[in-house]
């Protein structure tokens, strides 16, 4: 069959098809779905999109709050979101200025319900950083890496010999047994091409998975450590880090926000044992073939396109992330150039599920 036969016949077919054209095709299908509930709107292939629907319509349909938006409008601030349920940029404001605690709540605000917000052109110094972050919570040291002239200060440095390694979707420090509330991270030195840091919602991840899953991940937990560090200490150093450090902590699969209620999906791919889930209903190591695929969906879940929003840093921008809310991954497309990033990190809590706290 040529090309010009072939179009015929597909003319022929679209006639008789869609003999009322394409508006009333339109028309048909939106009088149908707008009777049907939300769930049953998306291919079942499609839960990703559906994730993010379900998630937007908890936000009550917009991207925040009518009070934030006011508050927003009061300070002078503009919001500039990246991605319909995560990611805004809250432009006209100096994180120089003595913010007072109106300030500091809004903030905290906007990353409770954005779950990772974005300034541009701060240029804080260390101290200046240190400072911001203890608006928000007591710091916590990172023991793992070069700190700054400020001990709370973490340096991830790369360029032409030490190419970008943090190319993989993960929440911080969960070996930690209280890890990290949020993390605050400026980039010093910005690339010329690339070198953007992606986040994933992990809320809306989870509202896009299988029922089944679902109901299965109530109940498994997994445990946690920091070896993937060790292997650049000397042998006799390990026993002391382990003292100092508790090495292999358990959390839940399902995180509980413990200010928005809200489920997330919890997990780390480099500190969690793939080997080691565990229900804690019979205290029974699952299966080692069914933890590395419980672990391998979380992570191809929060890969998903529908969640996932892209933040491209100047000098001196910052991002601000809830690591109870969201996943990040650090894309490594800028050799041969050089990136300087510097964090700190805000104390947290215990992780734990609790479904009955779901909004």
């Amino acid at each position: 069959m040529n090309n010009n036969e072939y179009n015929r016949n597909a003319m022929d077919l679209l006639g008789k098809l869609y003999s009322g054209g394409r508006s009333s095709e339109v028309d048909t299908a939106d009088n149908i779905n707008a009777d049907l509930p939300l769930e049953q709107r998306f291919r079942p292939y499609s839960l990703s999109g559906l994730g993010v629907a379900l998630e937007y319509q908890r936000m009550g349909m917009r991207p925040v709050s009518a009070d934030l938006e006011e508050k927003a409008a009061r300070f002078g601030y503009e919001f500039e979101h990246l991605a319909v349920t995560l990611g805004t940029v809250i432009h006209n404001i100096d994180l120089k200025d003595d913010l007072t605690d109106e300030q500091i709540s809004f903030i905290r605000q906007t990353l409770l319900e954005r779950k990772v917000i974005f300034f541009h052109d701060q240029n804080l110094s260390e101290d200046q950083q240190v400072e911001f972050g203890k608006g928000f919570g007591t710091l916590d040291a990172f023991p793992f890496g070069p700190p700054g002239e400020n001990p709370y200060l973490f340096y991830i440095h790369h360029n032409e010999n030490r190419p970008g390694s943090e190319n993989n979707w993960h929440t911080d420090v969960t070996w930690m047994e209280n890890p990290s509330l949020g993390s605050i991270a400026q980039v010093d030195v910005a690339p010329p091409i690339g070198g953007s840091t992606l986040f994933s919602d992990s809320h809306a991840a989870y509202l896009g998975l299988p029922a089944d899953l679902k109901e299965r991940l109530q109940h498994v937990h997994g445990i946690n450590d920091y070896r993937v560090f060790m292997r650049k200490y000397p042998e006799e150093l390990h026993d002391e880090i382990k003292q100092k450090v508790p090495f292999g902590v358990s959390h839940p699969l399902l995180r509980t926000h413990p200010e928005t209620g809200k489920t997330a999906l919890y997990v780390h791919l480099g500190f969690v044992r793939q080997d080691a889930l565990f229900d804690i209903r019979t205290g029974e190591t699952l299966p080692i073939e069914e933890c590395r695929d419980i672990i391998r969906q979380i992570n191809l879940q929060h890969m998903r396109e529908e969640y996932v929003c892209r933040f491209t840093y100047g000098t001196g921008s910052i991002a601000f992330w809830d690591n109870r809310a969201v996943q990040h991954y650090a894309a490594s497309d800028y050799w041969p150039h050089e990136r300087v990033l510097r964090r700190v990190t805000i104390s947290g809590d215990r992780p734990y599920y609790d479904p009955s706290q779901s909004p």
